[in-house]
Order: structure tokens, then C-alpha cells, then sequence
């Protein structure tokens, strides 16, 4: 079986032996070994695939574990008590160990356009909207995404199953699409954001075909879910190759459907500042994550969306509004303005507000106001900001190092800060009396 002339799919796969690989079951999960014989014993197919397969053979340890058989939904969740199905576009099943989740997958079958049969469906224009059609595992692997995530690790006898070449390109760090790319990302548009996120985070290069098409059809994202694009802003920009990944989807013209209010200021811009604040940002997210410090899509928003609505609140205040209702009433738009391309849940977007409006209080330093400042639980993340607006050149260094000096004060020192720097009252003139109509008669 081919697809449309580019990677073959072979019935008779190629069966690399456990002594030819390096993936042991030292390294997999307890738990996603005991669904993999507990499927195996039940007289079904048991197959770790994917990112799990993908990532031990090239000496990475596995965020998840996925296993994929030819047992239905159904049969999986009579083997296990601790199973749930979920899912409509694609029926899944979750094996749950605690915290732990090993997802089980039914072998799927090849959709084709214009089929429809109540179980699967494709768009008029390529894309899967349902995919609940079963198959063989030859079918499974023709209608995975990339070479590399199109091996199974077969329990029966520790070999790898390869249908596509994926283990050749993984020596050679190439990443390939299997089929007709631009049938494929028709199918799902979000294959040309995981692309992205494959290369860098394997560091691989893309092969031609693949990176072909994905700048003609980058505004195929425009149909995809606002939450479902939120979900992959988290994977691109949390996930320790921030930096790397936004650079990557500028080039790919990719970034301008994720935040095209900030694709537009970075065009237009005629200074450097907004580039080197988001450049800072991410790097400044991959150095975190690199030391295990939690990160927050709130920040990553305020930085993404700062310079339209820096932009904006200039608008605004231009048009008599004071500086903090400029602020305010330019974010509340701008968030608005990009929910509609990608969803932003409220528990992140009240912080960026606080963020953002922090700002101006930090550039009013020294006083009372100072230390309720330093007071304020959203403090720490606006203080981060200024110091990116302060390595951007958007604000004074001068700025950005009182900061830092005045909140590592002991208490007593910041009280002298406070009096020396607070502005000095004016002495109230006491009025001058009025003479009485008499007083002015000789």
C-alpha cells in the first residue's frame, strides 16, 4: 500500500529484533507494562507507540506512554476497573494508575474524502471532523502524522514494528510526513504546528515536502477551535524550546495565525523593542523550565499581547483617556480580540490585566506607594516583566535596578527608602482675610 507516491507502507514490515535496539522494559512504565500484558493475555494486540517508542530509542525519557491494540474501546474498559472512554472525535481509552494515565487507542482505519458512514467523516476540504473507524495495525500506522511517531514496540517479543521508514529517519534526524503532505494537513492543519514542535524538540530537520506547503496553508489554522490552538500554545511555549519554536513559526508565517495582533506590531514596528522583549521572554521561559521553576501561560500572554496593547492604549490616551484608563480599557479589547483565535481561559487573562497595569505603578518609584507595590500578590511576575521591557530598552535600566535594590532592603531600610523618597508636602497657605467693607473707609 502506498499514499500518493511518497512514504510506502509495507504489509510486510520491517521487524527490528531486541537486540538490534536499545529500548528495554527497564524504561517503560510499570503501569503501561501491566496494560500491555493484560491485553496480551486477554488474547489481544498490545503495542506501545508513538512519542513513547520515538523518544526511547533516541535515549529520552517519555512524558507518556501510549498503547495502541485491536481491542475496542469497549474491550478495553471490561479489562480494566479503572478505565474510562472518552472522546467523540476519536474514542479513546484512559487507564488510570493514580496520577498516572496510559492511553489506550484502537487500532484506526484511512479516512477518505467524501466518506461518510456515521463512524468517520472528511470535510469537503480534507479535514477529519470524526475518525472512529477501526482497522488492522497497518492501518493504524498509514494514518499516523510522521515517520518517526509510526513505530510499535510489540510486547510479544520486544521488537520494533516499522511500517514507514520511521527508524531510518530517526538515525538520520529527519522529520517526514507519511503520505501527501498537503492532503495531510488538510486533514488536521494543527500537523503543520507539531512539525514545528517535533523539529526542535528532537532537533531534527524537516524534510522538503514536509516544510513545503506549510506557509501556503498556515491560514488553514484559521478553522481549528480557539481551545484546541490553546492547547499546542501550550506544548510550542512550555515546554523548554520557547524561543526556538516562535522563530520557527515566523519563518513558517505560522505565528500570525496564533497571535495575529502581535504578527502585525512586530511588522510595523520601526524599532527592535517588541521583538527583543518576546525574544527575552522566551528565552527567559526556557531557562526556567531548563531549572524546573514553574511557568504560567499568563505571563507568556502579557508578553505576546504587550505591544498591541501598548499600541493601543496609546490610541486611546491620545483621545483624552487617562493613562491607567488607556491601559485598562486597551487590554480588555485586545483580549477580546484574540480569544477569538485562540481561547483564553479567565484564570489566566485576570492576571495579565494585573500585569500589565502594574506597570505603571512600577514606573512611579520611591513613597508609600512603593511598598504597597511590593505588597500586591502579583508583584513578582510584574517585576519580571519590567526587567524584559528594561532589556528591551522600553524602560530605563536606572529603573529596573531600584527595584531589584528596594525589595531586597530589610523592612527597616525600605521604611528610610520610603521617607526619604516621598514627596514633600506642601504647606497649606492659610487664606488671606477679607477686610470688612469698613476697613476700607477712611
Amino acid at each position: 500500500m502506498t499514499s500518493a507516491g511518497h512514504i510506502p507502507i509495507h504489509s510486510e514490515p520491517e521487524i527490528i529484533p531486541r537486540s538490534d535496539h536499545p529500548v528495554s522494559r527497564a524504561n517503560i512504565s510499570k503501569n503501561a507494562l501491566k496494560v500491555l500484558y493484560r491485553l496480551k493475555e486477554s488474547g489481544y494486540q498490545g503495542h506501545l507507540v508513538g512519542g513513547s517508542v520515538r523518544d526511547l530509542l533516541l535515549g529520552r525519557e517519555p512524558k507518556d506512554f501510549d498503547v495502541a491494540t485491536d481491542a475496542h474501546p469497549e474491550d478495553v474498559r471490561r479489562l480494566f476497573r479503572n478505565c474510562r472512554l472518552i472522546g467523540r472525535r476519536f474514542r479513546l481509552a484512559h487507564v488510570m494508575f493514580g496520577r498516572e494515565i496510559i492511553e489506550v487507542a484502537t487500532f484506526r482505519g484511512r479516512q477518505e474524502p467524501g466518506d461518510s458512514n456515521g463512524a468517520h467523516h472528511v470535510d469537503e476540504d480534507g479535514r477529519i471532523v470524526r475518525d472512529n473507524v477501526y482497522g488492522s495495525i497497518e492501518d493504524d500506522a498509514l494514518r499516523r502524522d510522521f515517520t518517526v511517531n509510526a513505530l510499535y514496540y510489540n510486547i510479544d517479543d520486544f521488537s520494533i514494528i516499522d511500517y514507514a521508514g520511521g527508524m531510518r529517519d530517526i538515525e538520520a534526524g529527519v522529520l517526514r510526513l507519511l503520505g501527501d503532505p498537503e492532503t495531510r494537513y488538510r486533514e488536521d492543519p494543527v500537523r503543520m504546528l507539531r512539525a514545528v514542535r517535533f523539529a526542535t524538540k528532537l532537533g531534527f530537520r524537516i524534510e522538503p515536502e514536509t516544510e513545503q506547503s506549510i506557509s501556503t496553508l498556515a491560514p488553514l489554522l484559521g478553522d481549528i477551535p480557539p481551545a484546541r490552538l490553546f492547547d499546542e500554545m501550550l506544548k510550542l511555549f512550555m515546554s523548554g524550546s520557547a524561543l526556538d519554536n516562535f522563530e520557527m513559526l515566523r519563518h513558517y508565517d505560522l505565528f500570525r495565525q496564533l497571535f495575529p495582533l502581535t504578527d502585525e506590531s512586530l511588522t510595523h514596528q520601526e524599532n527592535e523593542f517588541p521583538l527583543t522583549l518576546i525574544n527575552r521572554g522566551m528565552a527567559n521561559t526556557d531557562e526556567r523550565v531548563a531549572a524546573g521553576k514553574p511557568v504560567t501561560p499568563a505571563f507568556l500572554f502579557a508578553v505576546f499581547l504587550w505591544e498591541p496593547v501598548r499600541y493601543r492604549a496609546a490610541r486611546l490616551e491620545s483621545e483624552g483617556q487617562t493613562p491607567a484608563q488607556a491601559l485598562q480599557h486597551a487590554g480588555s479589547q485586545i483580549i477580546a480580540e484574540q480569544a477569538a483565535v485562540m481561547a483564553t481561559p479567565r484564570r489566566f487573562s485576570l492576571p495579565m490585566r494585573e500585569i500589565w497595569m502594574l506597570q505603571l505603578r512600577l514606573e512611579r518609584k520611591g513613597g508609600r506607594r512603593s511598598q504597597r507595590v511590593l505588597d500586591h500578590p502579583r508583584f513578582r511576575a510584574a517585576y519580571d516583566f519590567l526587567l524584559l521591557r528594561g532589556a528591551a530598552g522600553e524602560v530605563s535600566q536606572e529603573l529596573c535596578d531600584w527595584w531589584t535594590e528596594y525589595q531586597d532592603k530589610h523592612p527597616q531600610k525600605r521604611e528610610q527608602e520610603i521617607t526619604k523618597t516621598r514627596p514633600r508636602k506642601r504647606r497649606r497657605r492659610r487664606p488671606r482675610r477679607r477686610a470688612n467693607a469698613g476697613d476700607d473707609q477712611v
